[in-house]
């Protein structure tokens, strides 16, 4: 599989003429496979507020900059949404894109936001156990059983369908591809299990050799659940710095992840950058890292 580039911004801290023209300028160029977003509510970088944009609702205005394009978030947080509801979203996402929308999903994580909107923040196990059981009605929600009455039964945890229906299905053949962000064993193994894709974090204080380390082990569980682990697209979100000499770090990071068994790699930037950051995040990594590849 060829090495695909994605560019990733966040809809925090940013207003919104700045983020659409990093995008629109993001569009014209073909080094980028695909464009992405985070999932919060208020900055990740405070504990508590901060000026953020809804994820879902900003990914859709932006789609049509980036034609020809996959795109989605590294990751939605399944603690924000009932995933009957995401079903629908990410259907739509897959309508409007004519079939580029990824679904990445993940188990929540920044306490302040949780608390500051009321929203449950269960301790890992419990959000591990909510996370596959939305995963379940996930599948089955974007399932050809869902298209048409008499729809989809399902007791799923906390979760229950009854005859579920969804019209219009998605376009494209078993509905957006699910990526999980998951880096601890448990979540790995339900990659492993259900998942069409893996993101590692490398901007969580993470290494190639950790990467290896995980990649190795998703491997084995792949191994023990019966399924072949290229089954998976493997993908890296990395963050690149607003800085030259950060930048050539970043490169060089990149393409040690790419040499490491990493099939997408996610380049990420302060979306208050704008279009001058993605102009130079094209032309100092992006192309560099695709050409080097070739």
């Amino acid at each position: 599989m060829a090495l695909r580039i994605g560019f990733r911004t966040s809809p925090q801290n940013v207003d919104w003429p700045t983020l659409e023209g990093a995008w629109a300028e993001a569009g014209r160029h073909d080094v980028f496979d695909s464009g992405w977003l985070n999932d919060h509510l208020t900055d990740p970088g405070r504990e508590r507020g901060g000026p953020a944009l809804e994820a879902i609702t900003t990914l859709a205005a932006l789609a049509h900059l980036v034609p020809g394009k996959q795109m989605g978030h590294t990751v939605l947080a399944a603690t924000f949404r009932h995933p009957s509801v995401l079903a629908k979203q990410a259907v739509t996402m897959d309508q409007i894109t004519g079939g580029r929308f990824i679904l990445g999903l993940g188990a929540g994580w920044h306490v302040g936001e949780h608390e500051s909107f009321g929203i449950d923040l269960p301790p890992i196990g419990q959000r591990m156990s909510r996370l596959e059981a939305q995963v379940r009605v996930l599948r089955a929600l974007f399932s050809d059983a869902a298209r048409s009455t008499p729809g989809v039964t399902l007791e799923a945890g906390s979760y229950r369908l009854d005859g579920a229906v969804m019209e219009p299905g998605p376009v494209r053949p078993g509905g957006p591809p699910l990526w999980l962000g998951a880096q601890k064993p448990r979540g790995m193994r339900l990659t492993a299990r259900l998942a069409d894709g893996w993101n590692y974090a490398a901007n969580l204080n993470g290494s190639v050799d950790g990467f290896r380390e995980r990649h190795e082990a998703l491997r084995r569980m792949c191994d023990e659940e019966g399924r072949d682990v290229a089954e998976l697209t493997i993908s890296v979100q990395l963050i690149v710095p607003d800085d030259a000499g950060e930048r050539r770090r970043a490169l060089a990071a990149a393409q040690g992840y790419a040499q490491a068994g990493a099939q997408e790699i996610m380049l990420t930037i302060p979306a208050r950058s704008g279009a001058a950051g993605i102009r130079r995040l094209a032309i100092e990594v992006a192309l560099p890292l695709r050409d080097g590849r070739g």
